[in-house]
């Protein structure tokens, strides 16, 4: 919205440039006192062309130089004895723009094209010259060059300065983010594993004893667990500097893979037409099909496995289903993974269904939104 009110202020004031410009350059021409004549008329068009076409030296700053120059050169023809300052202008856009060869050519071609159209009403060299002088000056054609360069450079060094700013930034950023890793890792990751050895170590005590394990045992040791992985999850996340290429569509054959090797059927069906998946997307793909696999392994007791990944025009389908013992009238509560899934379809805008099945075992269908460019 606010780019759109920028470029709507700025054309409002490119015509109110152009057409102050060609309103001066008309007033100028009608107030040499010279009886009207068809010659006269055409003149004053090329006035008003010449200045009207400054409304887009921003757009095609090479192209206004050409017409600016043509119309100076029509009206000086035509006998109207008006500075070519419609040029000028077109002179300092097309420089600030960085066509500084081109717009020195063209001025060259200017100055000697002048006094020929000059000569054409005059039929006097010497005149000629002379007026061709007073219409455009070597100074103001260097001063207007100079400004346009200057103004180039001066916008040049405010990018060169927001792009350092951001780069300071994003190291600062990146520098806290290793910190925060650091820290995690020196606080949290040794004692979640003294936790969850000695949890482990008492679970296996007790069951080489013949003795009931108690719940709340079980519970530390599978929460030590969980809080292990997930930790080492953020770890990864927080260390992530992208000089590794993300995870994506590539690698579901690899988890199928893995989960195949872990004692479960898996299965894995690529329908429809490859094409370009957007990165966010072929993430967030991956990540549910690595999820949904780890909690098959993890609570679903289930045999088979099947990974279906659907390309479609405008979406991307992505469904994993298990034999497992989930049932409809027995639904698992939803862990950290699934609300982690569901954050991540969301955030793309599209659907995540995660339930179980009529005939049994869990699904999680997911459908991602694929934006194409025209």
């Amino acid at each position: 919205m606010n780019s759109q009110r920028f470029a709507g202020r700025a054309g409002v004031k490119d015509w109110a440039i152009a057409v102050g410009m060609a309103a001066a350059l008309l007033v100028t021409g009608l107030s040499e006192q010279r009886p009207a004549t068809g010659l006269d008329l055409l003149g004053y068009a090329l006035l008003v062309a010449g200045g009207l076409t400054l409304v887009a030296r921003r757009r095609a700053p090479i192209p206004v130089l050409a017409v600016t120059g043509l119309c100076a050169v029509g009206y000086q023809a035509a006998g109207l004895d008006v500075p070519a300052v419609a040029y000028l202008f077109a002179v300092y856009a097309a420089v600030r723009e960085g066509h500084r060869t081109l717009t020195a050519v063209a001025s060259v071609i200017m100055l000697a094209a002048l006094p020929l159209g000059i000569l054409v009403s005059l039929h006097d060299l010497g005149k000629a010259f002379t007026q061709a002088r007073g219409a455009l000056e070597i100074a103001w054609l260097i001063a207007a060059g100079a400004a346009g360069e200057a103004l180039r450079q001066a916008e040049q060094r405010a990018d060169e300065a927001e792009r350092t700013r951001e780069e300071t930034a994003r190291r600062r950023a990146d520098e806290e983010r290793l910190h925060i890793a650091r820290e995690l890792h020196d606080s949290l990751t040794h004692q979640i594993s003294v936790v969850k050895v000695q949890a482990e170590v008492a679970v296996h005590v007790a069951r080489k004893r013949g003795e009931q394990v108690p719940e709340a045992l079980l519970a530390i040791q599978e929460a030590g667990r969980e809080a292990s992985r997930e930790l080492r999850a953020t770890l990864e996340a927080l260390r992530d500097d992208d000089t590794t290429p993300p995870h994506g569509l590539d690698h579901v054959p690899e988890l199928v893979k893995r989960a195949s090797t872990n004692g479960l059927e898996t299965t894995l069906t690529i329908e429809g037409e490859r094409c370009d998946v957007p990165a966010a997307v072929e993430r967030t793909a991956y990540r549910i099909v690595q999820e949904s696999l780890t909690n098959v392994a993890r609570h679903a007791a289930a045999t088979t496995v099947s990974v279906r990944i659907h390309y479609r025009p405008d979406a991307l389908g992505v469904r994993v289903d298990d034999d497992g013992k989930a049932t409809a009238s027995d639904p698992p509560l939803p862990g950290i993974g699934l609300l982690g899934m569901h954050e991540r379809v969301t955030a793309l805008g599209g659907r995540l269904h995660a339930e179980p099945r009529d005939e049994g075992g869990f699904t999680v269908r997911a459908e991602l939104p694929v934006e194409r460019t025209p």
